[in-house]
């Protein structure tokens, strides 16, 4: 192995580019793959297919300083390498709750037959516990190298929209390993990270497996259980958003994922947890995590409550109704729309009988072509025009700016639920607007408790 080592990323989505792209920046050479042809050019020329703050800018540099480039050649990849990240995609099986585990079987086809010489192999992707064992198995009946080349998994802990910071200035790195020697070659890898603060845990396979899937289900947990909280409130007349204050502030709990609002979405978290779930029934443990169908259920439950609340503040329905949807991404920061939590309460309002607009500040596009049936426009001005009812589904920080007044001029109904706690009540109240959010009490409500 070189005195510093070569770095390939296979498998160029999210995570791939991202990682990609921060390791070139820390120095190393580093060379991505992707089976798709049309992908690797273009990234070759500079171009991202997704949204991420800060990623464009990286992405060129190390483009321009030589340092990084894309191939859909595994022999090209194998031949330039040292470390191997493997950074494909696991989505939830059609069939089931548990993950796909097809694209990490066909990278390490592919790949380990053209493994000739000592290197790592560092799983990235998400996974459930026992595929690195089977891996590692695989690996060495079909690489040449054999045993030389080694396995070793390397979860990844980032957030769509901070993506760079997690990578470069992670709050921990987790690697399971089998040998003092792959352990020292991530030491070196992650060297700057390590000398940032960066806490270092050096495990087993399965705990390294465990942890991104673990840390998920209890930040999903945090999540449910403050929104449950959130109808506990509208029963009894509190204010669900004080009360998640005076939670947090107990150092046992902390703030931390403990805002309520429209809940979870996109391409992590509630695949995450299903497929968590259903490895740990395989495991014959499945009662210890049944907990977690009922987390995913009250997320779930989240949109179908924001369409019932939809529907009361529009009169009984929203049939024939125009409806401005503030939000198409899961979440801010990305122009993920995978399992968007806003994207679907939109596409059942639509199916309701209401004629929905939607403006997101970066996945119009994205949002078109998942849900052609929805309107689309590119300000929250133009989406809000003559709407009969504001829904705010996906908390932008330029959605907490809006004026009420300025948006009065256009929305005479004056009707807004807020999905994400984003707005002051008291504000937009005062402006005239009928002001809705599922756990804050509502003055125009007579509430009478039995």
């Amino acid at each position: 192995m070189a005195d510093r080592p070569r770095l390939t990323v296979l498998g160029a989505g999210y995570l791939g580019i991202t990682h990609a792209a921060c390791m070139a920046a820390a120095g190393f050479e580093v060379l991505g793959l992707d089976i798709e042809a049309g992908r690797v050019a273009r990234l070759n020329a500079g171009q991202l297919p997704m949204f991420e703050p800060g990623l464009p800018e990286l992405l060129r540099a190390g483009l321009d300083g030589g340092r990084l480039a894309f191939t859909s050649s595994y022999a090209a990849a194998a031949e330039f390498g040292d470390v191997h990240f493997v950074c494909v995609g696991t989505p939830q099986r059609r069939d089931g709750h548990g993950a796909d585990l097809a694209q990490i079987q066909a990278c390490i086809d592919a790949l380990a037959p053209a493994l000739t010489r000592p290197c790592l192999v560092v799983g990235k992707s998400t996974v459930p516990a026992g595929t690195a064992a089977a891996i590692a198995a695989r690996v060495a009946r079909l690489a040449p190298a054999a045993g030389a080349a080694e396995v070793c998994w390397n979860p990844e802990f980032l957030r769509e929209g901070h993506g760079i910071a997690d990578t470069l200035k992670p709050a921990r790195i987790v690697v399971g390993v089998g040998s003092d020697r792959a352990e020292q070659v991530l030491r070196e890898v992650y060297a700057a990270q390590i000398g940032a603060g960066a806490e270092f845990f050096v495990t087993d396979l399965a705990t390294a497996e465990l942890a991104k899937v673990a840390a998920n289900a209890f930040l999903a947990t945090k999540i449910s259980f403050i929104n449950a909280v959130a109808e506990v409130c509208d029963a009894a007349g509190a204010d669900v958003t004080v009360l998640a204050a005076i939670l947090g502030a107990d150092p046992r709990i902390g703030p931390a994922f403990l805002r309520p609002g429209l809940g979870f979405g996109g391409g992590c978290l509630p695949k995450d947890v299903r497929a968590f779930a259903a490895r740990a029934a395989e495991l014959g443990a499945g009662e210890a995590l049944a907990f977690l169908r009922q987390v995913d259920a009250i997320n779930l439950g989240r949109r179908t409550g924001m369409v019932n609340l939809a529907c009361e503040v529009a009169g009984g329905s929203v049939a024939g109704k125009s409806v401005c949807v503030l939000g198409a991404a899961f979440k801010p920061g990305s122009d993920d729309v995978r399992d968007s939590p806003a994207l679907d309460v939109a596409q059942i309002l639509h199916g309701l009988g209401a004629e929905v607009t939607v403006h997101d500040p970066q996945a119009i596009e994205n949002a078109r072509r998942a849900h052609p049936e929805l309107t689309y426009a590119d300000s929250v001005r133009a989406a809000a025009t003559g709407a009969d009812l504001v829904l705010l589904l996906t908390d932008w920080p330029e959605y907490a700016d809006l004026s009420p007044d300025e948006l009065a001029e256009v929305t005479p109904a004056r009707r807004i639920v807020d999905g994400r706690y984003l707005l002051a009540p008291a504000a937009w109240r005062a402006a005239g607007w009928y002001y809705r959010a599922s756990g804050i009490p509502d003055p125009a409500r007579s509430r009478q408790l039995t």
